[in-house]
């Protein structure tokens, strides 16, 4: 049923909706809002009153009174405008449905000093229903129809689009096969499509009996078709005019072209003598007539040649810009193609290519200098404390680009002064053939590339830019994290929208050198082979020392050299590597820092920077050592410095708001209290993450204390804790377990039931000390159970834990061990020594368990002051280990037998 009240909404002037119309309206925040709480309260689509004005000038001042009649409307759709920009109109949708009639009329009292033209209100009003369902005659049918082909066919031949004409083709088959009880919601439709005055619109909106409809619309077409004649006539005459004046104006054109093309050429013939391959610039001779942006515009085109100019003769770089060149001069300056062109000469000639990109006399002579290795030691010194095993391959690595550097910049003088003598020679049959120029650069200079793997926070970014400042390059950083498409490495091709060059060739535009310092950071983190292609595969050719010196960037088009530039890369692990990426980098492990080394960190370099950062200086804040160490150790767990330094920034910041609430006050620095002790860290920090639960141990039967290294390189002990219980000689591991370490304990079990006579646990071989003298289980435990735990190196822990459970001899609490072991009682080599070193000292460990090849592992990276502070065992079979652990004579061992290893 037809609601008897609707919302009234005043259409702007000279908008009219008819009924089978849509439009679509701009309205102000206030209207929009009041539609859109309409449409909010109504389970359909709302239905309006859209109503326009009477006075065919709209609301421009005074009052201004809507017409009764109007369009009932559906509201289709409304837009809100973004959040950004408010200042945006709603935009609102309404598909015209029948007449109505407003039984009062509306007068809108609107202000003569507000210019707008919008109307804020929006009152609800009775309507009627008029009855428009009658049908025309006949004869009023077929004049409609007539008026109607005629302007059709008239829009038709004027349209200038082909999809515009075969609209009105369609509309005029419409109106040929439309019945005479359909002809009135026609004439709807084609008064609203066509144009027409709004008086003319309104009278028919305001006619509700079908026959006067058609009469109207009659009227109305066959006023526009008389328009749409005369106007053609009009315009055929304005064209005849104009064409003449446009002809003339387009000859004076060229001929003013021509003229300074040739005034440009004899300026060149008659200069200085040089030749250009470009050919004349036809921007030369403008003088005034070009404005500011035009001479700017010219002054860019004039660099670009001279860049090119620049470049090597006859190397390819210099080939490419030259016929693009040429193809820029040829395309109009408004074309989409001259942009293109022009953005990529702009590229080309940005790239430090052999002959524009000279290294500045300060690099050789640091190169030459004889301090130059102890000043890339006190470099590495300044900036990083501890790391000497990454500090030594650094230096040497730098004293091999020194030597290369200096034999090139050698060689390349030999060649220049050869050049020169033979220039000077006189010519003849005995006369040697010149050589060619020796080519500006540095030959020969391969950097290698070096692989930084290790735990975040550990210093692999800044040590690739203290590399940078020992040998006076420029340093790029490209962050390979999350890179998916393989042309963010080699360029997208010129045919593609939008395109560009790759990152390798943004770098070295931001460098301005050939010979760079890039680091390739979280090479490991490269997305994965997709229908994109492969980033990490294209990786290969960049880090390839006997390929790059060719690289091929998509968009560059023409080979690249960077054997010059020095790539680092840095990893937090090598798993996820593509093998022939690996083996193409030289790979430098960085394992996590000591707490010693941490403390003079956080004293030499941490503290000063965030004390800088807060505002304030040394002496308003003192860290003391103790309090230093504490947050190390129960703040922080982790391989590198981050952690440690966000809890000194909290510190500091913490400072900084006492020390304000205290300048405020007025109190000098003399009643300020400097040092914070460790007593007042958990009122500034809060309760501490770790409360040192690896160092509250107890000594138990069945329990072991094993080493594992963290997710995050930090390290660690974990017990391994094992109990007797009722039933079938079964195993059962708990702890998130995975598949290598369940295979671990197996094993393990199985290598003690072997040897349980020997071990004194059973009195013959033939028993299973798990079923005699009652069957029971062993369930083997590692705590922590929300955390995965996985890999090879917890096989001694668990013999040691069987052998206590089923002895009754416990393990001292502290000993901690790793290591792999094999079904003959084998011990093998495991990895992370380093941080399971310093886990064990961390929780005061005074004896380490390991394997007898790891021994290098310990001498080469476990500091001097932790080996001299802990004893370390290394064993070579599982026998040795349990003597290591439980002591000489600790376990009864049967020695009256002798056990033979066999070996097929």
């Amino acid at each position: 049923m037809a609601p008897s009240t609707l919302a009234v909404l005043p259409l702007p002037h000279p908008i009219i909706l008819l009924p089978a119309a849509r439009i679509t309206l701009p309205l102000n925040q206030s209207l929009g809002e009041r539609i859109l709480s309409l449409v909010d309260q109504s389970d359909d689509q709302p239905v309006i009153a859209a109503v326009p004005f009477t006075n065919s000038n709209g609301p421009d001042s005074g009052a201004s009174i809507l017409s009764q009649w109007g369009t009932a409307a559906r509201i289709v759709r409304i837009v809100r405008p973004p959040p950004r920009n408010p200042r945006q109109p709603y935009l609102v949708s309404l598909q015209g449905l029948t007449r109505i009639y407003l039984k009062s009329p509306i007068v809108l009292n609107n202000n003569k000093n507000n210019k707008s033209k919008s109307v804020d209100s929006l009152v609800v009003c009775p309507v009627e229903y008029p009855d428009t369902n009658g049908v025309p005659s006949s004869e009023s049918v077929a004049v409609f129809k007539g008026a109607a082909l005629r302007l059709l066919d008239r829009l038709a031949k004027d349209a200038s689009q082909p999809s515009r004409k075969d609209g009105w083709l369609k509309v005029s088959a419409m109106v040929e096969d439309v019945s005479d009880s359909k002809a009135p919601s026609m004439a709807d439709v084609m008064v609203a499509a066509v144009n027409g005055e709004y008086s003319d619109k309104l009278a028919f909106l305001c006619t509700s009996d079908p026959e006067e409809r058609l009469k109207l619309a009659t009227e109305l077409f066959v006023k526009q078709a008389s328009i749409s004649e005369v106007s053609k006539k009009i315009a055929a005459s304005v064209d005849e005019s104009l064409s003449k004046q446009q002809k003339e104006f387009f000859l004076r054109q060229q001929l003013a072209a021509i003229q300074r093309e040739l005034s440009s050429l004899h300026t060149s013939r008659g200069g200085s003598g040089n030749t250009h391959v470009m050919g004349p610039d036809s921007s030369s001779g403008r003088g005034s007539e070009l404005d500011d942006d035009e001479q700017h515009e010219m002054d860019d085109l004039a660099d670009l040649k001279k860049k090119i100019e620049a470049m090597e003769h006859g190397s390819e770089e210099r080939k490419m810009g030259v016929r693009e060149w040429r193809r820029l001069k040829r395309i109009p300056q408004g074309s989409v193609e001259n942009g293109v062109i022009r953005t990529y000469l702009e590229w080309l000639t940005a790239v430090p290519w052999p002959s524009s990109s000279t290294p500045p006399s300060t690099d050789l002579e640091a190169i030459k200098d004889r301090s130059f290795l102890r000043n890339a030691r006190e470099q590495l010194d300044a900036d990083h404390f501890g790391l000497d095993k990454i500090k030594r391959r650094l230096i040497e690595y730098l004293a091999v680009v020194r030597l290369k550097q200096m034999n090139a910049a050698k060689e390349a003088q030999a060649d220049e002064q050869a050049f020169v003598k033979v220039q000077g020679q006189p010519a003849g049959a005995d006369a040697l053939p010149p050589p060619i120029a020796p080519r500006t650069g540095k030959k020969g200079v391969k950097g290698p590339i070096l692989l930084f793997v290790g735990p975040p926070g550990t210093g692999k970014t800044s040590l690739g830019q203290s590399v940078a400042k020992a040998l006076n390059r420029p340093f790029q950083r490209i962050s390979l994290g999350g890179v998916r498409d393989e042309a963010e490495i080699r360029g997208h091709r010129r045919t593609y929208v939008a395109s560009g060059p790759g990152m390798i060739v943004q770098a070295l535009r931001k460098a301005g050198r050939l010979d760079p310092v890039i680091l390739l950071d979280e090479v490991d983190k490269v997305g994965q082979s997709n229908f994109h292609g492969d980033p990490a595969a294209a990786l290969l050719e960049v880090l390839d020392p006997e390929q790059n010196h060719t690289f091929n960037d998509h968009y560059i088009n023409v080979p690249i050299d960077l054997s010059q530039v020095l790539f680092i890369c840095t990893s937090n692990t090598l798993d996820t590597i593509s093998a022939p990426l690996l083996d193409r980098c030289e790979i430098i492990q960085l394992s996590g820092y000591t707490y010693d080394e941490k403390m003079h960190i956080a004293r030499k370099f941490l503290l000063p920077k965030q004390l800088q950062a807060n505002g304030l200086t040394a002496s308003h804040l003192t860290l003391t050592e103790p309090a230093l160490l504490h947050i190390a150790t129960r703040y922080t767990r982790e391989a590198g410095v981050r952690s440690l330094e966000r809890a000194i920034g909290a510190v500091v910041r913490y400072k900084a708001v006492e020390w304000a609430e205290h300048s405020d006050k007025g109190k000098g620095e003399s009643e300020w209290e400097v040092l914070v002790q460790e007593s007042e860290l958990e009122r500034i920090l809060g309760v501490a993450r770790w409360d040192g639960e690896e160092r509250d141990r107890e000594q138990r039967r069945g329990v072991t204390y094993g080493l594992v290294v963290s997710g995050v390189g930090e390290g660690g002990i974990l017990p391994v804790e094992t109990l007797i219980v009722p039933g079938s000689g079964r195993l059962k591991l708990t702890g998130s377990l995975g598949e290598v370490i369940k295979e671990s304990g197996e094993i393990a079990l199985t290598w003690v039931k072997t040897h349980a006579y020997d071990l004194c646990i059973t009195n013959s071989r033939s028993e299973d000390a798990l079923k005699i003298p009652d069957p029971i289980d062993i369930h083997l435990h590692l705590p922590a159970g929300a955390q995965k735990k996985d890999g090879p190196s917890a096989g001694i822990a668990m013999i040691c834990a069987f052998v206590s459970l089923l002895t009754g001899s416990c393990v001292p609490k502290d000993i901690a061990m790793t290591g792999e072991i094999t079904l003959r009682g084998r011990v093998t080599p495991v990895g992370g020594i380093k941080e399971k070193v310093l886990g064990a000292h961390r929780a005061q460990i005074k004896k380490v368990i390991l394997p007898w090849a790891n021994r290098k592992d310990v001498e080469h990276d476990v500091a001097l002051e932790i080996r001299n502070e802990m004893q370390f065992v290394f064993v070579r079979t599982v026998v040795e280990a349990l003597e290591a652990a439980f002591g000489k004579g600790g376990l009864g061992w049967r020695r009256d037998t002798m056990l033979i290893e066999s070996r097929l």
